[in-house]
């Protein structure tokens, strides 16, 4: 893949990920959990004896990928918390919270785009996907399904910039809104941010993601200002990490959409 130089005008809505897919919109009827013995058997399978290796595999392979702060982790993984990244790869960043979880599943909130690819929608539900709806009327079914998440100690995985912006080195403006689960159910937050560094012997670069927190939800503060303050400190926490970066492999320009295009 060859350096690319973006130009961009919103740092919140500009996407770069390249995809050109259709997307549909969620069943009114779509259910959130797997309703059957069987499915739930076989999304285990699917997730533990199966996928689980090969992600490693390529995470190393293809990324030569380390953690630093993992273990901040363990003692809170029985109860369940939120995991908040930064948004630089699209099957990279779709594996690493499955290996930060470990051995509990890691549950990834995403678009639609993912779940609109004829053939693939159960599998994508069954390695973790939780679809957000791209339709006001699925968004109730949707809290639910968070809260039954939280209900059930689950690991929740939130990109909180929302659109990817490959091998971006920085840390783009997060929506206090993102962090309104964290803030309702009082789950802590952990941040985890990606970074590029160069190769020691191999040319190019290796990912090395950083672990932060927990963040805990100040439950004295009005719901408004408990996300204030989350989006807060995961955005501190997520620039401090993200200056561990190195290797700039594309370059993001800002560019104003009135002026006259090059």
């Amino acid at each position: 893949m060859k350096e690319r130089t973006y130009y961009y005008s919103d740092p919140v809505n500009d996407d770069f990920a390249g995809t050109k897919i259709n997307t549909t919109e969620l069943p009114s009827d779509y259910s959130y959990f797997p309703k059957t013995a069987i499915r739930r058997g076989f999304a285990f399978f699917l997730y533990h004896i199966f996928a689980a290796p090969i992600v490693l595999l390529l995470q190393l392979i293809v990324y030569g990928e380390k953690y630093v702060g993992r273990q901040k982790l363990k003692e809170y993984r029985k109860d369940g918390f939120f995991l908040y990244g930064n948004h630089t790869r699209c099957m990279g960043d779709a594996y690493c919270p499955g290996l930060l979880a470990w051995p509990k599943k890691a549950y990834i909130i995403a678009g639609m785009d993912a779940f609109s690819i004829k053939g693939i929608r159960r599998i994508v539900e069954d390695l973790g996907g939780v679809p957000l709806p791209n339709n006001v009327k699925g968004l109730r079914k949707f809290n639910q399904a968070i809260r039954e998440h939280m209900d059930k100690c689950h690991i929740v995985t939130i990109f909180p910039e929302s659109h990817i912006w490959p091998h971006y080195t920085g840390i783009r403006p997060l929506k206090a809104s993102t962090f309104h689960y964290p803030a309702e159910t009082g789950k802590p937050v952990f941040t985890f941010t990606t970074t590029w560094q160069k190769r020691k012997i191999l040319p190019g670069s290796r990912t090395v993601v950083y672990v932060d927190g927990p963040f805990i939800p100040d439950m004295d503060l009005p719901i408004d200002k408990r996300k204030e303050k989350l989006r807060d400190q995961a955005f501190e926490a997520m620039t401090a990490s993200a200056k561990n970066s190195n290797y700039e492999k594309n370059h993001f320009i800002y560019r104003p959409k009135d002026s006259v295009s090059e």
